[in-house]
């Protein structure tokens, strides 16, 4: 085996195990060859690529925090988790019909008795695009226990626009 054929994406070219050993799944090591080929692929596909991977989304990645977005007759409430963090930490905005979240920690600890430091740097910005003209001035943003609650009266512009469907079978 050459090092080429550790390599995830290289093995992609066809070249498949010799026929010789390849009544496979008899083969133990041949099985176990195959899954730790398997686990690299997935893992590393997440590389470049829109894939999904076996590595999830870190603390400060793209999707955190957790946001969840409920749209009532009224009001939008916009609830993210964002344990850990502290009210100084975050910022809320609205601009456009569009709320944007940020926030940033910062953490450094240092024992010189021990002789060792740690620092902890992340910081994350979520946008969510409401879809309705809200009453600016009657925004009311809430923290409580690591949970950020953002209330957005709809305008009486946009309550009256709602309009339902009949379902038909």
């Amino acid at each position: 085996m050459s090092v080429r054929d550790l390599i995830p994406w290289g093995r992609s070219n066809g070249n498949q195990v010799p026929s010789v050993l390849r009544d496979g799944d008899r083969d133990p090591f041949l099985s176990l060859h195959r899954e730790v080929n398997r686990l690299f692929d997935d893992v590393f596909r997440g590389f470049g690529s829109n894939l999904p991977s076996l590595v999830g989304a870190s603390a400060f990645s793209g999707g955190w925090p957790s946001v969840e977005v409920s749209d009532g007759e009224k009001e939008i409430k916009v609830t993210a988790e964002v344990p850990g963090l502290e009210e100084k930490d975050i910022e809320v905005l609205l601009d456009d019909g569009v709320l944007t979240l940020r926030g940033e920690k910062r953490s450094e600890t240092e024992d010189k008795d021990r002789r060792f430091s740690e620092r902890f740097y992340g910081r994350f910005e979520r946008r969510i695009p409401l879809g309705y003209e809200v009453k600016d001035d009657q925004v009311d943003a809430r923290f409580k226990n690591g949970v950020l609650t953002v209330t957005l009266p709809k305008s009486e512009k946009a309550q009256s626009q709602v309009k339902r469907i009949a379902i038909k079978s």
